[in-house]
């Protein structure tokens, strides 16, 4: 069985906010895009945290550039690993990200957002506890996680403080 892969992280040095899932699924390794599964939550969670609405009616790269501007960075926990399918329950002889590092080259990140329980059991154990660094672990944008979308959105919303700047907490 071949090794499936992630992606590039996709960061800047003004990243605030980095969402962290497992592994990119079968659609999204055929697309070679992050939540490229149609019926995935992912792009209208994010576009709720970011303020647009419209997000998952965008194409790809505007899709990216919007979580750029708003200061949101995306990758996964996982390298690499042998997995058939695209539930994370069948990740096997996974090698992680170097989260880590990635975390240090990114001064302005401010939270951490684990979509998924595998993407926040593995990702916590990487990044261990990090001072001024919150962690949050989300519910899966995934279709194999079937809560509602108004129950997952309410759990997401947490992230949008992250995203203000200091200057805009004063209209709060």
């Amino acid at each position: 069985m071949t090794r499936k892969a992630s992606f590039p992280p996709i960061v800047q040095p003004d990243t605030r906010l980095l969402l962290l899932g497992s592994l990119p699924g079968e659609a999204s390794l055929r697309a070679t895009r992050y939540y490229a599964h149609p019926q995935n939550q992912f792009w209208r969670l994010a576009g709720a945290v970011i303020g647009q609405e419209d997000l998952h009616g965008l194409d790809y790269e505007a899709r990216l550039a919007a979580l750029r501007q708003a200061g949101v960075g995306l990758w996964d926990v996982v390298a690499d690993a042998v997995r058939p399918g695209s539930l994370d329950g069948a990740i096997r002889d996974h090698r992680p990200n170097d989260l880590a590092s990635l975390v240090a080259g990114l001064p302005m990140l401010r939270a951490v957002g684990f979509n998924g329980g595998t993407a926040a059991r593995l990702g916590r154990r990487l990044l261990g506890e990090r001072s001024g660094l919150s962690l949050f672990d989300l519910p899966s944008s995934s279709p194999a996680y079937t809560r509602p979308y108004g129950e997952k959105r309410e759990r997401w919303m947490v992230l949008r403080d992250f995203l203000l700047d200091s200057a805009d907490f004063s209209r709060i």
